[in-house]
């Protein structure tokens, strides 16, 4: 459940949010021991919530959420670092847990931990339009990197072809998701010479 945070140049709080209503929690990798526990990887950015969960939907697609079973959590601890335990009411043996070997585990968007008012997930910024603070439109969002020191967004447009930004606060000036909007200032020399042909 990635988000961003920057202070003041986020609008949109309360507006309905597009984009999926699951929020990918953790991976199942295998199960642990004889009993219907599962062995999971805690995929959020608030691990702190899996201590209290009640419902949950277990899939393989995210895009295809007709395809999900919900599961009661019984107990979840964590086992080391992002490494955790888990077990659903009614998986009670290895080969129940076993079927549900590598698929995800998702909360729906409503049962989410909630964002601060500057805060927003980051799902939400993918397919914006992305222009600089005259005006030039660089393309649409398509893809986010994630780096050691900050995200890099993935900006695909006619003018140049494909476009690597920095999200950073100097860079990313503004995000109107309502509007479909990115408004950001561009430093020196990232932008190529002369638009793609």
């Amino acid at each position: 459940m990635a988000s961003i945070s920057s202070p003041s140049n986020i609008s949109g709080p309360g507006e309905p949010q597009p984009g999926p209503q699951f929020l990918i929690l953790a991976q199942i990798l295998r199960p642990h021991g004889v009993r219907g526990d599962l062995s999971i990887k805690v995929l959020t950015d608030f691990p702190e919530r899996m201590n209290d969960l009640g419902s949950v939907y277990v899939g393989l697609d995210p895009d295809k959420p007709e395809r999900f079973t919900e599961h009661q959590v019984v107990w979840a601890h964590r086992a080391k670092k992002d490494h955790w335990l888990m077990r659903f009411e009614g998986i009670e043996s290895r080969e129940a847990a076993d079927l549900l070997r590598n698929r995800l585990i998702f909360v729906s968007l409503a049962n989410a931990v909630p964002l601060e008012a500057d805060e927003i997930y980051l799902f939400q910024i993918l397919g914006l339009e992305v222009q600089t603070v005259e005006g030039v439109v660089l393309g649409r969002l398509t893809e986010i990197i994630a780096t050691g020191a900050n995200d890099v967004y993935v900006l695909k447009g006619e003018l140049y072809g494909e476009v690597l930004i920095p999200a950073i606060p100097s860079v990313i000036l503004r995000i109107d998701v309502p509007a479909g909007k990115m408004t950001v200032q561009l430093p020196d020399g990232l932008l190529p010479d002369s638009p793609a042909a």
